[in-house]
């Protein structure tokens, strides 16, 4: 365990094995950091939530999954609820400045980039990328393997395996993120099938999605896109009504 002398670890703080905390760094006594974590300096993991009606006697937690690096000024704030948790997964990398507010659930090996602000509540799958100064609204949720574009403004669920920019716009799959995950070229082809038919034929997304899950599909990763539609508490969000004949093919072509 390497912890700088400026630091601050409260009385109560868990931190695993093999952990390094940088120069004045805060990890109040709420938080609890799996082994493998590293925070640099400014970063504050555990902080009150930033929630008017909250009451500081709450007993919440944050906690951080083994080998997750957490560089300047992070901040991570606990749940808002009794013996609720905020959570980051494994091996995650959040970037300098990214917020991730009360309640939140990121899932493994996610990046978050510069000063990304997740909202309270808001889900991230695992393998998601969220490009720098990116914002998610509170309760949003953003599914696996999906690519949020640098200054995105999402307010509506973004499905998995797609990646969307500029606000709430759906811009196709994530190709590049499914080649580097080294998922077999006949997933890739279904999950193109899918996503042609849910968003190219027209209608309602959420009913498109169970239509086309009602007629079965081969792979996991298909039944994973379709399903995500029936979910959530918001919107889903739409794909762009212009297409280029490139990005066509790129969504849609097997």
């Amino acid at each position: 365990m390497n912890i700088h002398p400026t630091a601050i670890i409260e009385d109560g703080a868990q931190i695993g094995a093999d952990c390094a905390v940088h120069a004045h760094a805060i990890i109040t006594r709420h938080a609890r950091l799996e082994d493998g974590v590293v925070v640099h300096p400014g970063a504050v993991i555990g902080g009150d939530p930033q929630d008017l009606k909250f009451d500081p006697a709450t007993a919440s937690r944050v906690r951080v999954g083994a080998g997750t690096v957490l560089r300047e000024n992070v901040t991570v704030n606990r749940s808002t609820t009794e013996d609720g948790e905020t959570v980051i997964g494994r091996n995650c990398y959040l970037m300098a400045g990214a917020h991730v507010a009360h309640d939140c659930v990121v899932g493994d090996q996610v990046v978050l980039a510069n000063n990304v602000l997740l909202a309270g509540h808001v889900s991230v799958g695992a393998y998601a990328f969220v490009g720098g100064g990116a914002a998610l609204h509170q309760f949003s949720r953003i599914g696996d393997y999906a690519m949020i574009g640098g200054l995105a403004r999402i307010t509506l669920d973004i499905p998995p395996f797609v990646m969307a920019a500029e606000r709430d716009e759906i811009v196709g799959l994530n190709l590049v993120g499914l080649k580097r995950r080294k998922l077999a070229p006949e997933i890739v082809a279904e999950l193109k099938e899918c996503f042609r038919e849910v968003y190219f034929d027209g209608g309602n997304v959420r009913l498109r999605a169970q239509e086309v899950l009602t007629r079965g599909v081969r792979s996991a990763e298909a039944r994973s896109f379709l399903e995500f539609f029936a979910g959530g508490r918001r919107g889903i969000a739409r794909a762009r009504r212009v297409w280029s004949t490139e990005q066509e093919a790129g969504a849609a072509a097997p």
